[in-house]
């Protein structure tokens, strides 16, 4: 058993209507502990309105090679691109 403390990986957003983006990554007992420590480490100059905190260990990402098999089949799907649609002239008049 180790007594490391969970590695936390922190995202920012910096104004309102952004979108939050990875700044870093930290150490921390808890989430309360590893906000309170994001917020000193990564937001020293008021640059954040929101902090995102999230244990690493719980991050699952797919794997660069697994590309074709997760984003190909739905370019084949035609109809979910906008364009495939046409739009009535009400709905621009808003």
């Amino acid at each position: 058993m180790t007594n490391e403390w969970p590695l936390w990986e922190v995202f920012i957003r910096g104004q309102h209507g952004q979108s939050h983006r990875h700044v870093g990554s930290l150490h921390a007992p808890d989430a309360e502990m590893a906000i309170k420590n994001a917020r000193d480490v990564y937001t020293r100059r008021n640059e954040g309105v929101s902090i995102w905190v999230v244990k690493a260990a719980d991050i699952v990402a797919s794997a660069p090679g697994d590309k074709e098999a997760l984003f190909e089949p739905s370019n084949a799907k035609v109809y979910r691109h906008p364009t495939f649609y046409d739009i009535p002239d009400e709905v621009g008049r808003m």
